[in-house]
């Protein structure tokens, strides 16, 4: 099941088959549609067809085409509109110098006054921006720092973080301008242009962003994606944009589908959350979620918030028992591993991965841990010897070479565990078959540093993992 973030479904492109074009949405699994306005006469019309269909949510606002069109009292009424239970954000809204269809002083006023509007009503936004990145960055920076109570609330009842603030659809910059949109409260979103031949730069930022921050849309009736090119564009092409983006990723067109549509339901408030699970299979591997317990509380560690990875919820009220996991394993050989993992340490729970491993092993499985490093101290012995045989691979969350910085990051005594961390990944190159040691990809952490530790000294393979 998709969701499509922006589709102009008032479109006069429509005026023919809007029923039947609809009904190809929720044919091709596209089961609900954010439909953005124009001005002030296409705000109504889209609240009047989300009136009509359940599946269809309406923005309301001018796009900058239309700015010149906006005054006082048509901003007054965008705003009333804004009331409606089924408009779920301001938009399309932002600046375009490519066209200057509109004045860019007044697209910059007006794109301003629908941002206070959003801030008012506390909506998140739509941006539109086109051959105008640095004037809309400023704008959206001065937005942010003026009015830091807006979106300040919860994504979700779970959550650490705050609300997500808006969308820059048909994202066109590079991967360090997705980056600091994400670092603002952003999500990006980007069309059928991801699956053009000649698209470099959205095929860079598709690769190297996590799909934790996109949504999936098809602007139509625009930017029909390949074999459509050129032809009027529909929601119902939504599977070929995220069969794009999940190659991209090497991940699959299931796992982008619920990491967007989380997303969705996270800045629009629409859609839901699936129930908590303890096996998931993300690429070819499927993972193990034993607990969510855990020795350590990593700053960039979501545990005890949402606790979602890529659209899977993984906060379980209570923790599977041995005969569960077995049965949601099912064939161990249809993956490539099966992964200890999850928003916990797995190692707490030392003979529940034994017992587990041991099955899988002897039904021709392979196995690997992802851990802290702490096993030893949790359970007050050397664990590793226990481990041989039944544990094929394991990974270990290095995070700073410095024992303070190590302390400060997972909110440990770093004194007292990362000597103890080296040591359990000392003795697992010695007497386990294969050990990784990652970061997360924080500026402040001294990743050249980090892979001398691991690759001269401790003999280990060294990855650094996103900060999400």
């Amino acid at each position: 099941m998709f969701i499509d973030s922006h589709a102009h479904l008032t479109s006069e492109q429509f005026n023919i088959d809007r029923e039947e074009t609809i009904k190809r949405a929720l044919d091709a699994g596209v089961h609900l549609i954010v439909n953005p306005a124009t001005d002030l006469e296409d705000s109504l019309r889209a609240i009047e067809l989300a009136e009509k269909h359940d599946c269809v949510y309406a923005c309301v606002g001018f796009h900058p085409h239309e700015a010149r069109k906006a005054d006082e009292k048509s901003l007054q009424q965008i705003e009333e509109l804004s009331r409606h239970p089924k408009v779920v954000a301001i938009g399309e809204i932002g600046l375009d110098f490519y066209y200057d269809f509109s004045p860019r002083e007044q697209q910059e006023e007006v794109f301003k006054a629908q941002i206070a509007i959003a801030q008012r009503r506390n909506l998140p936004i739509v941006i539109h921006t086109r051959e105008s990145n640095d004037a809309t960055l400023t704008i959206v920076r001065d937005a942010v720092t003026a009015s830091p109570e807006w979106r300040s609330q919860k994504a979700t009842p779970e959550s650490r973080y705050s609300a997500p603030k808006g969308v820059f659809h048909c994202f066109s910059g590079d991967v360090r301008m997705a980056w600091e949109v994400i670092n603002m409260g952003f999500y990006i979103s980007m069309p059928g242009i991801v699956t053009f031949k000649k698209a470099e730069l959205a095929t860079e930022v598709a690769s190297k962003v996590s799909c934790e921050h996109f949504l999936l849309e098809t602007d139509s009736p625009y930017l029909a994606p390949t074999p459509h090119r050129g032809k009027r564009n529909e929601p119902a092409n939504i599977p070929l944009i995220a069969e794009k983006i999940a190659a991209l990723q090497h991940l699959s067109v299931e796992d982008i589908a619920r990491a967007t549509n989380y997303s969705a339901y996270r800045l629009f408030g629409i859609g839901e959350v699936g129930k908590p699970q303890f096996t998931y299979a993300l690429r070819n591997s499927l993972y193990v979620n034993l607990t969510i317990r855990c020795d350590a509380d990593c700053v960039f560690c979501d545990r005890k918030g949402e606790a979602v990875i890529k659209g899977i919820n993984l906060r379980i009220e209570g923790e599977p028992t041995v005969e569960e996991v077995i049965a949601g394993i099912g064939d161990p050989k249809q993956y490539a591993e099966i992964v200890f993992c999850g928003y916990g340490e797995p190692t707490i729970r030392l003979d529940a991965i034994k017992t587990i491993s041991q099955w899988v092993k002897a039904h021709g499985g392979r196995t690997r841990i992802n851990t802290d490093g702490h096993g030893s101290i949790i359970n007050k012995r050397n664990i590793v010897p226990e481990l041989v045989g039944l544990i094929d691979a394991v990974s270990i969350s290095l995070n700073s070479t410095d024992p303070q910085q190590y302390g400060e990051l997972m909110r440990v005594d770093g004194a007292r565990f990362f000597p103890a961390m080296i040591e359990f990944a000392k003795e697992s190159v010695r007497l386990l078959p294969k050990v990784i040691m990652t970061v997360v990809d924080l500026d402040v952490v001294d990743k050249e540093k980090a892979r001398r530790l691991v690759e001269e000294e401790i003999g280990a393979v060294f990855q650094t993992r996103p900060y999400f």
